[in-house]
């Protein structure tokens, strides 16, 4: 008698069948000009019931698994790809976007749900909520293909921001959740500020403490691996016992599983980056495959035929969340932290949503809230709308806003950047002015260096710019957080200088 095995080998076929087609789509839909995301996302609607392919699927439940998994993956990725000194440089402002700026945007996202698609106060706010945090892995992917160097204040902001505000959306879908369970069930909920102050501190006190902790743990094992020359045995360690025992180590305590993996990360890069390095190449074939296989299966749980009732509605909510939300969150917290303004607008487009709302999504239907299907359809349309329309124009956007850095290989766009002179960062302002016929500031016996920290007021990344007399002082060059060259670009009659800059 033959063992029947068609249960395993038929599904098997079909999955990898599905991922091979969507990654090979991906491709060319990068070249294309549109998100490989969204070539995954549209691979497994049109495999789901509603497409040819005709498969029904509609198990959360592995969903979520299968989700949070590869949202490890991801993010740990994010987390070993980010340096230290960038990692400062955009703390302060993604953490104002990761904790007030997930609220503001899901509050304001909620006025729009309460307008548009008639929900009550409790369920428009989980809503927002859901949608309200960008996506680790569309923003991590979507800024690596996009094509463009950005300059790393808005490059690190962008990426924190998305590996740090999982926590606050996470909390906030969690007590909205409670919130209305405690409706249903006609009982009163526990909102009060001692409530709320210990689950943040939960939240953001664990994640923090036990991504760092474990994090330099492991930077002490890693090396003595490394020295037996088994990468297998490195790479096996950095996903499941540095990312995925972490994530689950820290979410059982109460803590933020995924800003604990990406600090994991963060800490794992400064202290070990030899073995960190050599260990990036086949980590990244595990984040594409998991980008693949996660926003495929949520492609599958999606039934399109449901959405046409509501769909204009709900394109209403996902406009509202990118082109008023979204901005006016980003502005409120940046804009005190002197942020230019051209930063600010590309930073509020660049708020990509992804996998991340998706799987949050899925949250009331593992509590059976009532409104479930309507929000989880409603964030895939959010998500589908987002990775369409501002994930394919992110390079684009980036030219228009003037955020990038030139290629260090095109010597022309170096000069039309920096301008023609590169001058020791050491050199004494007053002496600049003295040999290019330029009226000194007041306190041209600064440095240049202290000189352009002094009148930004902000850290100094690369391509900061300062007027001067006509002239224009820009950061060309750094070394550890360390202005050590500057560009001067004199003013001419053929291109007036940009004081805003």
């Amino acid at each position: 008698m033959n063992l029947n095995l068609d249960f395993l080998s038929l599904p098997l076929l079909g999955a990898s069948a599905l991922i091979f087609t969507s990654v090979l789509v991906g491709v060319f839909s990068k070249r294309a000009g549109f998100s490989f995301l969204l070539a995954f996302l549209v691979t497994g609607m049109l495999a789901g019931v509603d497409g040819p392919g005709g498969w029904e699927f509609s198990d959360y439940r592995v969903s979520f698994w299968v989700g949070n998994i590869a949202l490890v993956i991801i993010l740990l990725d994010g987390g070993l790809r980010t340096d230290y000194p960038r990692f400062r440089t955009g703390l302060k402002p993604a953490l104002l976007l990761a904790s007030l700026g997930v609220v503001l945007t899901a509050g304001f996202t909620a006025v729009a749900a309460v307008w548009l698609l008639k929900l009550n106060w409790t369920s428009a706010l989980l809503l927002g909520a859901i949608v309200g945090s960008t996506d680790a892995a569309a923003v991590f992917s979507l800024l690596k293909t996009s094509g463009v160097q950005l300059n790393e204040r808005v490059a690190t902001t962008l990426e924190i921001e998305s590996g740090m505000n999982d926590p606050m959306a996470v909390y906030l879908t969690l007590a909205l959740i409670g919130l209305a369970a405690a409706a249903s069930a006609g009982t009163a909920a526990d909102f009060s500020f001692a409530t709320v102050g210990r689950s943040m501190l939960a939240q953001f006190g664990w994640g923090a403490l036990l991504g760092i902790g474990i994090g330099r743990v492991f930077a002490l094992v890693l090396p003595r691996i490394h020295q037996l020359e088994e990468s297998g045995a490195v790479i096996a360690l950095l996903l499941a016992m540095a990312g995925l025992s972490t994530f689950a180590l820290t979410t059982w305590v109460g803590g933020s599983g995924f800003l604990a993996v990406y600090l994991l990360g963060i800490v794992l890069n400064r202290r070990a980056p030899a073995i960190v390095q050599s260990a990036l190449s086949a980590l990244d074939g595990y984040a594409w495959l998991s980008q693949a296989l996660m926003f495929v299966l949520l492609g599958l749980l999606v039934t399109p035929s449901e959405i046409e009732g509501f769909a204009w509605p709900a394109l209403g909510v996902a406009a509202v969340l990118m082109f008023v939300a979204r901005p006016l969150a980003v502005g409120l917290c940046l804009a005190p932290l002197r942020f230019k303004p051209k930063e600010i607008v590309y930073i509020a487009w660049v708020g990509l949503r992804g996998a991340v709302p998706i799987v949050l999504a899925i949250f009331p239907f593992m509590a059976n809230l009532p409104d479930a299907r309507l929000i989880f359809n409603v964030a895939f349309v959010v998500v589908l709308a987002s990775l369409l329309l501002q994930g394919s124009t992110i390079g684009w956007f980036a030219h228009r806003m003037g955020v990038i850095l030139p290629d260090k290989n095109d010597a022309s766009a170096v000069r039309a950047t920096f301008g023609d002179f590169a001058l020791q960062a050491n050199t004494r302002v007053a002496d600049l002015c003295e040999v290019y016929g330029l009226q000194p500031p007041p306190d041209a016996d600064l440095r240049v260096d202290t000189w352009l920290a002094k009148a930004i007021m902000r850290p100094v990344v690369v391509g900061d710019q300062v007027a001067l007399d006509g002239a224009k002082l820009s950061v060309r060059t750094m070394s550890e957080g360390v202005v050590t060259s500057v560009g001067l670009k004199l003013p001419s009659s053929s291109e007036p200088l940009d004081e805003s800059a």
